[in-house]
């Protein structure tokens, strides 16, 4: 807790913006009203208020190296990193979130903008951050989907590191960066949906690029060469 914040009585829960107390009770901490449409859907429109900040007057007073609470809601993670580099509790967490390519994502974005893969990373990220134990099997559905090549390479190095420690790791994946990479493939097929649901082959990526009636194995030769 900042020097400030203890000086004026504040604790932990000023600074949230789902308890009252701290947050802009106009709009309950949202940042934004909604106005609601008979006929089409519901619009939001920024707090008049708070002006999209979600706290008050008075917690917006108390800063960290000039910046208030809503000014470090609004920083990415790879921003916040720089903030907070001399506190490690939290940069240990954005490091994380950066390694698994999230490092565009801010603070306090609302979680129904996420998709599903980077809503995956973020409870990915969650595990890496705490004190890991062994045998613990982790299954993510296709956690590369939106990502650039790059953050594709950070997620892969992030996922090793998490079958190192003793773990295991499932992929629901198409990306052939990633399955070239798979200690043990099982193809599913031959087609998707109702045209799909057997197994087609199974094995390293080596003998799956080598089964004919693979469609995974001819796209995947192209990757291992």
């Amino acid at each position: 807790m900042l020097p400030e914040a203890k000086e004026r009585g504040y604790e932990s829960g000023r600074f949230s913006f789902n308890v009252a107390g701290g947050r802009c009770e106009a709009c309950e901490g949202a940042g934004v009203k909604i106005i609601e449409m008979h006929f089409l859907p519901d619009v939001l429109v920024k707090c008049d208020v708070c002006h999209g900040k979600r706290f008050n007057k008075e917690t917006l007073e108390v800063k960290y190296k000039a910046k208030n609470i809503a000014d470090v809601l609004n920083m990415t993670v790879e921003e916040a990193q720089g903030l907070f580099k001399e506190i490690y509790q939290i940069n240990d967490i954005l490091t994380v979130l950066n390694e698994v390519g999230l490092g565009y994502i801010k603070l306090g974005q609302s979680a129904t903008t996420l998709s599903g893969g980077e809503a995956q990373r973020i409870k990915l990220s969650k595990e890496l951050a705490r004190p890991m134990a062994r045998n613990t099997v982790f299954i993510l559905d296709e956690p590369t989907t939106g990502l650039h090549y790059e953050d594709v390479k950070m997620l892969l190095h992030v996922l090793n590191r998490l079958v190192e420690k003793g773990n295991t790791v499932i992929l629901i994946e198409h990306n052939m960066h990633v399955i070239k990479t798979a200690d043990y493939i099982i193809d599913m097929g031959p087609e998707g949906g109702v045209g799909g649901g057997k197994i087609i082959a199974k094995g390293t990526p080596e003998e799956i690029a080598d089964n004919k009636k693979s469609y995974t194995g001819k796209y995947l030769k192209d990757y291992l060469k």
